[in-house]
């Protein structure tokens, strides 16, 4: 009898020490997979993608490899893509699929843009026959993992857009062409502009706020589809904030890449309009938001605490690379 309960025993040890081993790996997993992609360089990145590829360096090719390799790392990254996992230890991860979220976002940005303007003459002229099936292959829901898959609709994507690409770098042929023009820059930054406000606005609501309803920017003759009081109280929840935050990382990270390939391919434009400094400067200040986190969370503490506010500070940068991208959409308009 005691050697059968000895045998019990040690069972109960083992399984014991078993499931400790499988958390401490899931644990170590979880903390390598959640590490955020390093930058990198787009011209070199584009020099080295039209070498493999035998293309041509045009104008616009450096967006095009950006937008490539700005999915790429969406998709390919320490872990793929985690947004729709359902296994252990991805389905217990958030703040990668958050920042993924907001990487995705600009993706999903960029590619109607150049659809719909960028690589059109006007108005009437017809879009492009790759970008036209690339652009609703990066709309699918983002955590859908049954059929059909998300990562594979994001990789059809990807294979629509290197065909434009290819054919863009094809001098011979004038029926993929990119407009590094003044007015196509401009819609971009409006959406951009766009994005940042509402990221600013959510991630300032972190200790909640009380705001004035500003819906109808004043006018006394503006009417809208319900009521809503004068004054709002503004919370974020406590589960979402960093949600919010990591979002926010990505939505940045995506960002610093394609402005620096606007930089390039929009380049004659913003010198003519004495506007290169400015993006510039707008692109520091969103580089600023992904300084290294030297926490093991993100910490919530109310405006003049004693904790600090991670959301308040990226929200900080964010606002005030908005008003850059309003002041260079209204330079470029203007100037």
């Amino acid at each position: 009898m005691e050697h059968r309960y000895t045998n019990k025993s040690n069972k109960k040890r083992w399984w014991l020490y078993g499931l400790m081993i499988f958390l401490m790996l899931q644990l170590l997993m979880a903390m390598y997979f959640d590490q955020e992609p390093a930058f990198f360089d787009v011209q070199q990145n584009a020099e080295l993608r039209a070498a493999e590829h035998n293309h041509a360096m045009v104008t616009g090719y450096v967006s095009g490899a950006t937008f490539m390799e700005v999915t790429d790392v969406l998709l390919n990254k320490p872990g793929g893509y985690m947004s729709n996992d359902v296994l252990p230890p991805f389905v217990l991860m958030d703040n990668m699929p958050s920042w993924e979220f907001g990487v995705l976002v600009q993706v999903r940005d960029f590619a109607r843009v150049m659809r719909n303007d960028i690589s059109r003459s006007q108005s009437q002229s017809e879009e492009d026959i790759d970008l036209r099936e690339a652009d609703p292959k990066f709309h699918n829901d983002h955590d859908k993992w049954i059929w059909p898959q998300t990562e594979g609709r994001y990789r059809e994507g990807q294979e629509y857009f290197h065909s434009y690409l290819t054919r863009l770098a094809d001098t011979s042929d004038p029926e993929a062409q990119f407009y590094a023009r003044t007015d196509n820059l401009v819609i971009w930054l409006n959406l951009v502009e766009k994005r940042l406000g509402a990221m600013s606005q959510k991630l300032s609501a972190s200790v909640g706020q009380d705001r004035v309803n500003t819906d109808t920017g004043g006018d006394e003759v503006a009417t809208t589809s319900t009521y809503k009081p004068s004054e709002l109280r503004v919370q974020t929840s406590w589960f979402a904030i960093d949600d919010n935050f990591y979002e926010a990382r990505g939505a940045t990270w995506a960002l610093i890449h394609f402005m620096k390939a606007v930089e390039v391919d929009f380049k004659n434009v913003l010198e003519k309009k004495n506007a290169l400094v400015s993006l510039r400067q707008i692109i520091r200040e969103l580089e600023a938001a992904q300084d290294t986190i030297w926490t093991p969370m993100i910490l919530n503490g109310s405006g003049f605490g004693f904790f600090a506010n991670h959301s308040l500070v990226m929200a900080s940068y964010i606002s005030r690379a908005n008003a850059g991208v309003i002041d260079l959409r209204q330079l470029l308009e203007d100037g």
